[in-house]
């Protein structure tokens, strides 16, 4: 599994993080940043990391299945 995240859409939310953040960061201004556009899910993270997509009101974090 993967994360994909398109910085364009997010607006600074940060409920991503806060499920996620050994997969995403945030910057100086309080955007989340992801730690690379796509962003491979080990296998012990999978649930945070569909815990971060599903709350993300602006939609900027896809989930790709392998």
């Amino acid at each position: 599994m993967k994360l994909e995240f398109d910085a364009n859409l997010c607006r600074g939310h940060g409920r991503c993080y806060t499920l996620a953040e050994d997969l995403l960061e945030e910057d100086d201004e309080g955007y989340v940043t992801a730690r690379g556009q796509i962003v491979d899910v080990p296998p012990d993270q999978v649930e945070d990391a569909r815990n971060a997509a599903g709350s993300c009101p602006e939609r900027a974090i896809t989930i790709l299945e392998d």
